[in-house]
């Protein structure tokens, strides 16, 4: 992957499919959390480790932790966060939006090596199926008529043309 697919200048910036995803997770929660993206060209965060029990205690009577799990799942495993994960000198941020510590060189190589895997499944999926080869036509059924009438043609064939 080259520099250019991982290592943008400044801010990855969400698109309305963030915000749909930041959304969701800020309806499940009594206030909404500002390290999530409000609207499109917000900056998309790296969350800070650990940051799911703070969203946790966060919410809503009657909620359900596993709903809440799976749409922060869904915000994290997207390719403006793992594009934004992946920045050079990227910082994780706590529950209200601000800087706590930069990501791990590890951190940012998994991130990147996800943006990969999600382009070639992306590509895969994109890539139009081969035709499938059409089997050759079976050979027509002959009657038990039509076998006995070749058979006696080829005998005769047989018979005519072999020397005297």
């Amino acid at each position: 992957m080259s520099g250019t697919e991982t290592a943008q200048k400044g801010a990855i910036g969400a698109t309305e499919a963030d915000i749909r995803k930041a959304e969701a997770v800020n309806e499940l929660l009594v206030r909404p959390i500002g390290v999530l993206p409000q609207r499109p060209g917000d900056p998309v965060r790296p969350f800070a480790i650990g940051l799911f029990d703070e969203i946790r205690g966060l919410l809503k009577p009657g909620a359900g932790v596993t709903v809440l799990r799976r749409a922060v799942s869904a915000f994290v495993h997207g390719k403006r966060y793992y594009m934004a994960s992946a920045q050079p000198g990227a910082m994780r941020h706590d529950i209200d939006g601000n800087p706590v510590e930069p990501l791990s060189d590890e951190d940012r190589s998994v991130a990147q090596r996800r943006l990969i895997s999600l382009k070639s499944a992306k590509g895969e999926k994109q890539k139009p199926a081969p035709a499938p080869v059409p089997a050759p036509p079976p050979p027509p059924a002959l009657s038990k008529a039509e076998l006995i009438r070749a058979s006696l043609l080829s005998r005769r064939r047989e018979t005519t043309s072999a020397p005297r």
